[in-house]
């Protein structure tokens, strides 16, 4: 499979301002070095914790962050590998048509003043070329009906609508500029349960369709496993463990990715009792991250070593890649 997306040692840092002259008191490492990539036609599971940074990952990617360091590659069909870190937005607008965002939120990501058809319109009036279509609202109503609502819709405003067609606005409005990567942060989780299946189905039915990449970022496994090809697991900024989705929620080998996985309930009263791992302590806070391995202040194999290095991503089986020095 052909590389569309490579992360290489992205770090987003935010400071933290005190003081009467509001100086920097210290720094929030949201996200502190973390490297994949993402395959044409593939979806990555970004899985973790509340805080983690995943939501920051997916944040800097499409450079709503400004990166502190890194680097974000991206293949372009016709210019090749492109940098995206360190463009300025003038230089940036040309690739935003083939990177967009599904937000977390399908009743404030939506414009309330606007109708639905101006709310998908309004990516096609910034990128022109990618229409490919003879008018603007054309494509529109080619794009409602892919997500299952009807052209009347176009007309109406976004109060009107359920929370599961809000969030289908929201999926075709990333998908009227063309888009090549879907970065999708939580798309589900404000949703009921009947209308999560709808929504990742539809999901799923547009991949195969138009060849989409996604990074799917959610804490709810079991949809995160329905969905992925690969999984990342992040804990206090960094990836833990990254590599087939079978693998890692069946056979997980990172002491964090194990107590994760669980901790999703299983309902048959049979297996009520089974042994799980249990993490003492809580989060450290990004403000102060521990030494080395950012989870031995929880690890139940913690040993001296941990407090020293940090431990780097290794191979343990085809593509599957853990961190940590006791595997």
């Amino acid at each position: 499979m052909n590389k569309l997306l490579e992360i290489k040692d992205l770090k987003m840092y935010f400071p933290v301002l005190g003081g009467v002259f509001r100086h920097v008191v210290a720094t929030v490492k949201a996200v502190d070095g973390v490297s994949f990539s993402v395959n044409q036609g593939e979806t990555l599971g970004l899985v973790g914790e509340s805080g983690c940074g995943k939501t920051t990952v997916g944040r800097t990617i499409i450079r709503l962050n400004q990166p502190t360091d890194g680097s974000i590659l991206f293949h372009d069909p016709d210019k090749g590998e492109v940098e995206l870190a360190h463009l300025s937005r003038a230089e940036l607008r040309p690739y935003r048509a083939s990177i967009q965002m599904i937000f977390q939120d399908p009743y404030s990501s939506l414009n309330p003043r606007l109708t639905v058809g101006n709310i998908i319109e309004e990516p096609m009036q910034v990128h022109p070329q990618k229409i490919n279509f003879k008018s603007s609202l054309d494509k529109v109503t080619w794009l409602l009906e892919k997500v299952g609502l009807s052209p009347e819709h176009a007309f109406r405003y976004p109060h009107e609508f359920s929370g599961g067609q809000r969030q289908r606005i929201g999926i075709a409005r990333a998908l009227s500029t063309n888009p090549s990567l879907i970065i999708a942060d939580e798309p589900v989780s404000a949703l009921d349960v009947s209308v999560q299946a709808q929504v990742i189905n539809l999901m799923q039915d547009l991949q195969e369709e138009f060849g989409l990449s996604y990074i799917f970022i959610a804490h709810d496994l079991s949809v995160v496993k329905h969905i992925s090809h690969r999984i990342a697991v992040m804990y206090l900024g960094n990836i833990v463990e990254i590599g087939p989705a079978e693998d890692v929620y069946n056979r997980p080998k990172h002491p964090y990715s194990q107590a994760l996985l669980a901790a999703v309930p299983i309902p048959d009263p049979r297996k009520k009792n089974r042994e799980k791992p249990v993490l003492g302590g809580d989060v450290p806070s990004p403000l102060a991250k521990p030494s080395g391995c950012g989870f031995r202040t929880r690890c139940p194999a913690c040993q001296p070593e941990c407090a020293e290095t940090i431990p780097a991503l290794k191979e343990i089986s085809p593509e599957h890649w853990t961190a940590c020095h006791y595997i």
